[in-house]
């Protein structure tokens, strides 16, 4: 495999990851809004089970294609998809702490 196609799906990934942080964000800082109160055992139970799915999601974008790619041989490549995303959240975790610190 190209690195090009490699660092594509490394952003892909990264990418996603980022979209469905974002919305699981809106979902939790409007949730009170579209739930209402949060304080009993149905809502604890839902805070639960979204991060225990949150967990599941952004561990199959970062893991599961270079899991794939690994245990089917190509072990150099799933290493660099892994390494490649890594870095690639690490940019955009920095980028949005960067927009924290202009906005303050």
């Amino acid at each position: 495999m190209k690195t090009s196609k490699i660092l594509l799906w490394a952003l892909l990934d990264s990418l996603g990851t980022l979209v469905y942080v974002f919305a699981v964000v809106l979902l939790t800082t409007n949730a009170q809004k579209i739930f209402g109160p949060a304080n009993n055992f149905l809502g604890s139970t839902a805070i639960l089970l979204l991060f225990v799915l949150s967990a599941t999601i952004v561990g199959l974008l970062v893991l599961g294609r270079p899991a794939y790619l690994y245990f089917s041989g190509f072990k150099r490549e799933g290493i660099a998809l892994l390494l490649y995303t890594v870095v690639f959240l690490l940019v955009i975790t920095a980028v949005v702490f960067g927009a924290l610190m202009a906005v303050k």
